[in-house]
């Protein structure tokens, strides 16, 4: 982890992103015995999987998936990872590149144990981005419960304060480093795969749906943490107004997707997202009414179809098809009223629910801050296109295409082989 030069260009390879098509490109790179070199943004690996409460298609904790890769990383020497690290710079051709990585301090070394001390010691509370921002967590911290690699973070919010001191004074194994500082790291590789994956679209962008100005307004997202054990609530879904259990949801279809003014295009797991939301919902509080409102429902291949069709004889679940036109908040009871136009009656549908969920789409993070080499070429939305003739650098899961786990995961295992194709043909 502390290398700062790494073998020959002609057998490693950069992974850049260490989410779930992060980690299967670089593991099965890896594990045919090519030197690999994982970079992440985040203190720790999993990317968006990990901030899921279950995942398709068996409905999975993302500890399901995640602890066999973490192990593979443990048991495998030809992994390198540096995380709170991203590109700054590339040169180079295929086969052979120089990269420079900025590696932002943890301020906690590998002597940590997890046991905590730090965070007892720790008076002040940052907002807690893993739950976007729907609590507070120490400004020292474990990012969540079965983070890897499993240390804790000081954030740098405190550093220069007494409670960073207090951090230190509490640490009985000598694993606060308050000192620190930002480094940069060369790395010599003969090919790279950008696995920078997606963010949720923001949703204070779209005027008239109402989130950050109506309290019970929420998004997808947002709920897979509320429905997660390790999340804001524990596993418990409740309205933020007043932590009611609700009597009815709403879900908003293509909140900002497929419209000109936002993302233009399908975002692919959007309408399975619901669905899956809704069997959060049915598990909790079975007599809810759950009201799904959606311009064409999406479920693509045989089982997510069976899933929709489950979902659909769910007599507390309706299916409104109409685009949502405006959502209005009651200020007194703090309720949501939903309003479409019904395109099968051409009627005009007002529903009110105690909680809307708005299904935003993902737009790649390349989107918003373009990667550091002109070599990559990107289509009109931010997605990066490959080029398999030039070779060298590639794109994988949701860095290339709206894509769920499943389909992330085949990808990037042919981005691993078209990698080591890179490194054998230079």
């Amino acid at each position: 982890m502390t290398e700062n030069k790494a073998a020959p260009a002609s057998g490693s390879i950069l992974v850049v992103g260490g989410g779930i098509s992060g980690l299967t490109t670089a593991l099965e790179a890896a594990e045919v015995g090519y030197e690999v070199f994982l970079a992440e943004k985040n203190p720790y690996l999993g990317g968006r999987v990990a901030q899921l409460n279950q995942y398709f298609p068996k409905l999975c904790p993302p500890t399901c998936g995640l602890e066999i890769n973490f192990r593979r990383i443990k048991d495998n020497p030809k992994f390198k990872i540096f995380t709170l690290s991203q590109v700054e710079k590339v040169e180079g051709t295929p086969g052979n590149y120089k990269v420079t990585l900025k590696q932002e301090p943890r301020y906690v070394n590998d002597n940590c144990t997890c046991c905590g001390d730090c965070a007892d010691a720790c008076k002040t509370e940052i907002s807690n981005d893993f739950n976007f921002g729907m609590n507070k967590t120490k400004g020292a911290y474990l990012p969540f419960e079965m983070a890897f690699p499993a240390q804790y973070v000081i954030s740098p919010q405190i550093i220069g304060t007494q409670d960073a001191q207090n951090c230190k004074n509490a640490c009985k194994y000598d694993a606060v480093e308050l000192e620190m500082k930002p480094k940069n790291v060369e790395l010599n590789v003969g090919a790279i795969v950008w696995a920078t994956g997606w963010e949720p679209y923001d949703a204070s962008k779209i005027d008239n749906l109402g989130f950050g100005q109506y309290q019970n307004v929420i998004t997808n997202m947002m709920l897979e943490r509320l429905a997660s054990p390790g999340g804001p609530t524990n596993g418990k879904i409740l309205r933020p107004s007043d932590n009611k259990e609700p009597e009815s949801i709403a879900f908003v279809q293509c909140a900002g997707s497929r419209d000109e003014n936002h993302l233009p295009y399908c975002s692919y797991i959007c309408c399975m997202a619901s669905l899956k939301h809704a069997t959060y919902i049915r598990e909790r509080y079975p007599e809810a009414k759950i009201y799904i409102f959606y311009i064409d429902l999406r479920t693509p291949g045989l089982k997510y179809e069976n899933f929709y069709k489950k979902i659909k004889q769910d007599k507390n679940v309706f299916f409104v098809k109409g685009k949502v036109a405006q959502v209005d908040e009651d200020p007194a009871t703090k309720n949501i009223t939903v309003v479409a136009e019904n395109a099968v009656t051409g009627e005009k549908t007002h529903e009110t629910v105690e909680m809307a969920v708005l299904a935003t789409g993902m737009q790649p993070s390349a989107a918003n801050a373009k990667l550091p080499t002109d070599d990559l070429q990107y289509n009109e939305d931010g997605f990066i296109l490959n080029d398999f003739e030039r070779g060298g650098m590639f794109a994988t899961g949701c860095a290339n295409k709206p894509a769920d786990v499943v389909t992330s995961n085949q990808n990037a295992t042919g981005m691993a082989l078209k990698a080591i194709k890179t490194l054998v043909n230079s």
